[in-house]
């Protein structure tokens, strides 16, 4: 939320209730655009994409094997039942979010269509499973056994219901966990002079950032940080939730550090 100082600063007015001029609130449109990429870049592979359950659209979506035959009357109404039973349910404080894909097309395209689309859960259901009161259940943070086929799981479908939000709140910590672990793996903390920065993001095909403690200084002291940081192509990229010193003294001028910063490389 930016206030009205962009709009002050760019003179974004628009007209009240009473006819007069009123500079407007806004936000930063960054938050939707960045983020969507960010979720896409942190935890999406070599299969498309893999949306974490709690901003999932559809956290479970039911893909009914239809073969244009009167059967697939009873199929639906089969998978209808099930989907009744799962929005019954809540994960995350909300109701299960359930889907079933109606649309005409062969299976097989149709579950990988929603494996690309990140899907956390699919269910792939045939006259076979409908009889047997079975759903196959594929999830898309485990798609492949060792043997490197999918992972299809079996079981009767109350089973899964009952089961649902717990997985869902499952894979959630898992991909969480996963990237988490990625991310920490891609800072280091142990630079502790300005060549060893420069060895660092010279030497390395993909450096990451790298954490220092500095004294937030101004002025003088200030453009001498900027300076020597432009001098390595890097800068000040973020500053951590939080963050405290992990030492006593500044990375740059040995004053006493105030907070923990992140140094990068834009690209």
């Amino acid at each position: 939320y930016l206030g009205q100082n962009f709009a002050h600063a760019q003179n974004i007015r628009f007209q009240d209730r009473e006819g007069q001029f009123q500079f407007a609130h806004t936000t930063s449109w960054g938050v939707s655009t960045r983020l969507v990429g960010g979720v896409i870049m942190t935890h999406g592979d070599d299969d498309g994409l893999k949306v974490p359950p709690q901003i999932a659209p559809h956290q479970i979506v039911i893909v009914p094997m239809l073969r244009e035959t009167p059967e697939d009357e009873a199929l639906l109404a089969y998978c209808a039942k099930i989907r009744t039973a799962l929005i019954d349910s809540s994960a995350f404080g909300e109701p299960l979010r359930v889907l079933i894909d109606k649309k005409a097309g062969k299976p097989g395209p149709k579950r990988w269509g929603w494996v690309k689309k990140g899907a956390p859960i699919i269910l792939e259901i045939g006259g076979r499973d409908a009889a047997g009161e079975q759903v196959t259940m594929l999830r898309r943070d485990a798609l492949y056994a060792e043997d490197g086929k999918l992972d299809n799981q079996a079981m009767h479908w109350e089973s899964f219901v009952g089961q649902a939000p717990a997985l869902l709140d499952q894979i959630q910590t898992l991909m969480f966990c996963s990237a988490k672990a990625r991310l920490d793996a891609q800072v280091r903390s142990d630079v502790t002079d300005m060549a060893g920065l420069k060895a660092h993001f010279d030497g390395s095909k993909y450096p990451g950032w790298v954490a220092v403690d500095w004294c937030r200084p101004t002025g003088e002291a200030l453009d001498k940080v900027v300076e020597q940081l432009k001098a390595l192509k890097l800068t000040i990229r973020n500053t951590p939730e939080n963050s405290a010193p992990a030492g006593t003294s500044c990375f740059f001028t040995g004053e006493p550090a105030v907070e923990r910063v992140l140094l990068a490389r834009a690209y």
